[in-house]
């Protein structure tokens, strides 16, 4: 048995923790050889591939990134790309595909299976939170923990110069990061994706803070929209699922909020420093298991199926029920941390 891995879409902390439990368990435990495809969909399309073996995975736990490196490669964008992928396969003797992922990579994969008969297992990737069969994806907690500190940083700069700091998050269109950051940092202004605002009262909530003697922080994920208006984007370019590139609506906020209340106002878009460096505990933990349960599915050839954390258990869910609907912020919980606003 030879099994392929790939990792795609944006990079995250916790990946080469999966890579070295797929390939610790499965070769000490079955025997199975592995072979890694470079640059997600793109090295199975075209063939570029590395040898996995227990030497390769060895050190590579606390690293961030992949050493398989990434892509956002849409194979039903390429010519021939189904036929192109079996090829790889066959020429691999590849006999079961392992993805690591999100929404977009793992969409691939369940099409894949449940369409063209190729065997996937899908492991679920992403800081964004935004899987619905999962309770947590790896990545989302390093993510969380990076941008908390920040935010931790961006009070004393704050208060120092009795100034607006704006802090904009990464999530795309679901506001996890943003509300989970926000609450964790003891930021005065939290705004989502699944909540648009509004602008004046962002502004009198600003204002009842320097009333305190308190300098305001506002933590506005990047796919926040205003009631008055669309997603705030530095360009309209697409990648190749369709996606627009999301950044903007901090630096935007920050205008608004000074021409209206007078007070100063500046912008920190972590932006990828959230998706870099060392994983936590947690992403490490999570991602090991989601590894060995994966190559568990691979061994019971039970494809077209995607490890998902329920509780504390790691079970197997429909490739194409996990990616069916982005997971959001429910409006109660948004509703909790409205308490701490202004």
């Amino acid at each position: 048995m030879r099994v392929g891995v790939l990792t795609g879409g944006g990079d995250c902390p916790g990946l080469n923790a999966v890579i070295r439990a797929l390939v610790r368990k499965g070769v000490q435990e079955y025997g199975y050889g592995f072979t890694g495809f470079r640059d997600g969909w793109r090295g199975a399309l075209d063939g570029d591939t590395v040898r996995l073996d227990i030497p390769t995975v060895r050190g590579i736990l606390p690293r961030g990134g992949t050493i398989l490196g990434s892509s956002r490669t849409n194979p039903f964008k390429e010519e021939d790309g189904v036929r192109r992928i079996r090829e790889t396969l066959a020429a691999t003797g590849v006999d079961a595909l392992v993805v690591i992922g999100g929404e977009d990579t793992l969409g691939v994969a369940s099409r894949l299976s449940d369409e063209y008969s190729v065997p996937c297992v899908g492991v679920p990737k992403t800081i964004d939170n935004d899987l619905s069969a999962t309770d947590y994806t790896f990545g989302f907690d390093t993510a969380v923990g990076i941008a908390t500190e920040a935010i931790d940083r961006l009070h004393t700069t704050a208060e120092s110069h009795m100034r607006v700091l704006v802090c904009e998050v990464m999530g795309r269109h679901a506001g996890w990061i943003a509300l989970h950051s926000g609450l964790a940092g003891g930021a005065n202004v939290i705004l989502i994706p699944e909540q648009r605002f509004d602008v004046d009262q962002v502004c009198a909530w600003v204002t009842s803070r320097f009333k305190a003697s308190y300098a305001p922080i506002v933590v506005v994920a990047e796919g926040a929209m205003p009631k008055d208006g669309d997603l705030v984007l530095k360009d309209g370019t697409l990648d190749s699922y369709g996606h627009v590139r999301l950044s903007g609506v901090g630096e935007w906020l920050a205008k608004e909020i000074e021409r209206r209340t007078g007070k100063e106002a500046r912008t920190t878009v972590l932006g990828h420093v959230q998706r870099g460096g060392t994983p936590s505990a947690f992403d490490r933990w999570l991602a090991t298991r989601f590894g060995l349960h994966a190559i568990e599915a691979v061994r019971d050839g039970d494809y077209g199926k995607m490890v998902a954390l329920r509780g504390t258990d790691i079970v197997r869910v429909p490739m194409a029920e996990a990616t069916a609907q982005l997971k959001t912020v429910r409006p109660e919980l948004y509703e909790e941390a409205g308490v701490f606003f202004g």
